[in-house]
């Protein structure tokens, strides 16, 4: 018998999937399903924290599913699932905060850019995000979690955590890994060089999987450029090189070869880069929105991919529960 190695990961539901989420996550989902045994969620409990209106949270949950099956996420090879269908997450959430302490969640990039953008909700939830984290990593005891460069801190807080647990109960939670494929982490910024691409800020300058194709050669088109380089082989800025990057994920080698000599030689034309890379990624990601719409649209297929998946799920959840119990001490008969 061949026991595969483990891995986990999860995208909030909350916003739209952008490119950001697909080379840094879903990309290596679909890579790593084949090979390995793979538990993927739907972060509905996270969201929780900003407060999203009932009515929306299952349309959005949905729609999160639906651009992962349609990027080429196969359900019956993994256990695709809400996070909130499995509730053996949260009583190990429960435990591992016991073992968190408030100076090193205050200092997280994450909680610290979430209370400067939302100083009105700065809710427990925010706080302890990373231990619920690796509450959903920890209770597969996976080794491997497929992120962003982003999401590096939180993973260093799950092996904190893993690491601590053992030493304290007994040794039961691997200490896991970021994982792509030998491929540094992706982190793609958005198209005006300030930050990140995001799910739910930055629309104008972010680029979904659901944009329809005008939408992309708009913000194509309005990506932050300058003047181009005066001597040659100069270093790039950030957001030029960051207009490089998303042509190198969506174009072919030589396209790519051409602009890069353009850029070297000190000729390059960032209209004609601009045109060449709207269509190139309409070209990417124009099935993807569509297969997803289609998908989206048979509700009783999600609840069936659901269901099956908290199954798969809940086998695994319930062994590393009954493991972490006992090592704590609660059995009491």
């Amino acid at each position: 018998m061949i026991i595969r190695e483990k891995v986990v990961s999860g995208i909030r539901s909350t916003g739209f999937l952008h490119l950001g989420n697909y080379f840094g996550a879903i990309r290596n989902y679909v890579r790593m399903q084949g090979t390995y045994e793979c538990y993927f969620f739907v972060a509905d409990i996270h969201s929780l924290t900003t407060h999203p209106k009932p009515e929306n949270l299952r349309e959005n949950v949905h729609r999160v599913l639906a651009e992962n099956i349609a990027s080429g996420l196969d359900p019956d090879q993994v256990a695709l699932y809400a996070q909130s269908d499995l509730p053996e997450t949260l009583e190990l959430y429960t435990y591992l905060n016991m073992i968190a302490y408030r100076g090193e969640l205050e200092k997280t990039a994450s909680f610290k850019e979430k209370v400067r953008l939302q100083p009105e909700n700065v809710n427990a939830g925010l706080l302890t995000y990373p231990v619920l984290m690796a509450a959903d990593i920890l209770i597969h005891q996976a080794v491997k979690v497929p992120v962003g460069k982003d999401q590096e801190q939180h993973l260093e807080m799950t092996r904190n955590l893993a690491s601590r647990f053992n030493n304290r109960y007994g040794w039961l939670f691997p200490e896991p890994e970021a994982f792509n494929f030998g491929d540094g982490l992706v982190k793609i910024g958005s198209l005006d060089g300030q930050g990140k691409m995001s799910k739910s800020e930055n629309e104008l300058v972010t680029i979904y999987l659901s944009d329809p194709d005008d939408q992309i050669r708009r913000k194509i088109k309005r990506a932050l450029t300058d003047e181009g380089p005066k001597t040659p082989f100069a270093e790039k800025p950030g957001y030029i090189d960051n207009l490089f990057l998303l042509l190198k994920l969506v174009s072919q080698p030589e396209i790519v070869a051409h602009f890069e000599e353009g850029y070297n030689q000190c000729h390059i034309r960032y209209g004609d880069l601009k045109e060449q890379l709207a269509k190139d990624m309409i070209s990417f990601i124009s099935p993807i929105r569509e297969k997803a719409r289609s998908i989206q649209s048979d509700t009783p297929y999600l609840a069936r991919i659901m269901k099956q998946g908290a199954e798969k799920a809940e086998i695994s959840a319930q062994k590393t529960l009954r493991q972490a119990r006992e090592l704590i001490g609660i059995h009491y008969y």
